[in-house]
């Protein structure tokens, strides 16, 4: 399995799209926070972010262990510019759904990429402890460290 390179993390995970101190009120806020992430970062536009607020009303973006990994719906994949994502680490939790999440990981991809991201970041997350690793960053070295042997290359 190849593991995604330090250069393509950082090319995905721009040091400006990390927050480890944020704040949301609820979950539309996160998301829109994480969103904002993405925008600045030339990643999406902005109707993307609209995008992932109806994607969490239909299905819930909630994985588990206090994360959850927000997306658009495909039918804006239009408004992905290029392949990105974007880390907002809650001060303090928030519900989403009946659970409570601490960690937002905002994800946009085009194609098929789209799926082998977010499948691969979901696995990693869980299963061998990135989220854990991810709560306690508290730097975004720390950040780029706690995923880089986690997300393989798609």
């Amino acid at each position: 399995m190849n593991r995604l390179t330090p250069d393509r993390l950082r090319d995905l995970l721009p040091a400006s799209s990390i927050v480890l101190d944020g704040s949301a009120t609820n979950q539309e806020d996160a998301i829109r926070h994480v969103g904002a992430l993405l925008v600045a970062a030339g990643r999406v536009g902005p109707e993307y972010v609209e995008a992932m607020i109806e994607r969490e009303a239909a299905v819930s973006t909630f994985v588990g262990d206090g994360v959850a990994l927000p997306h658009g719906t495909s039918a804006v994949k239009v408004a992905v510019v290029a392949d990105g994502l974007a880390v907002l680490r809650l001060a303090e939790a928030i519900d989403w759904g009946g659970e409570r999440v601490s960690l937002v990981i905002g994800i946009a991809a085009r194609g098929r990429g789209y799926i082998a991201l977010l499948g691969q970041l979901a696995s990693a997350l869980l299963e061998i402890g990135g989220a854990e690793a991810l709560s306690g960053a508290k730097t975004t070295e720390e950040v780029y460290a706690a995923l880089g042997g986690v997300i393989d290359s798609a």
